[in-house]
């Protein structure tokens, strides 16, 4: 039986898995990750162009929830060099995020009952949208953030040894 000399057609990457754009690698040692939600977020032409070349900062960003909706502040989406006039956005809009209900009512009364904060982890593209990775997050304090890291070195240590004696 002769095989076919037919390539087989696969997806671009692009729009197809997951490739992440930018992290907040700052809101893990600054706050206690409690809960993570994916989010899509409501974008314009212009700001999707830019965050696919990766023009996007997460580090002071952080999100709210006003009149029933999740609100996405101060995440700068460079300007796209191509977009001017009716193509263009201002870099640190407020934007929308877009969660189920049902999500939104559990994320009021966390938000409500603990001092909780809405931190975004992670901004990427699952099969061609645009995603965020949302944490419920706890603030550290400097105590906090040092006991951590002392936690953390002596696991590496005690990993280093083991491998030596081994």
């Amino acid at each position: 039986m002769p095989r076919s000399t037919k390539k087989k057609k696969t997806p671009d990457a692009a729009s197809f898995g997951n490739r992440v754009v930018a992290q907040n690698r700052r809101a893990r040692h600054d706050y206690e990750i409690l809960e993570s939600f994916e989010a899509g977020i409501e974008l314009v032409g212009g700001e999707v162009k830019s965050l696919r070349a990766g023009r996007v900062q997460l580090r002071d960003s952080y999100a709210r929830i006003e009149g029933g909706e999740v609100l996405l502040l101060k995440m700068n989406i460079a300007s796209y060099a191509q977009a001017t006039g009716f193509g263009a956005f201002s870099p640190e809009r407020t934007r929308r995020l877009l969660l189920h209900r049902f999500e939104i009512d559990r994320l009021t009364g966390k938000l409500e009952q603990d001092r909780l904060a809405l931190i975004p982890l992670s901004v990427y593209f699952k099969n061609g949208l645009a995603k965020v990775e949302l944490a419920l997050a706890r603030g550290r304090t400097t105590y906090d953030k040092r006991h951590v890291l002392q936690e953390r070195d002596a696991a590496m240590e005690m990993r280093r040894l083991h491998a030596e004696y081994r």
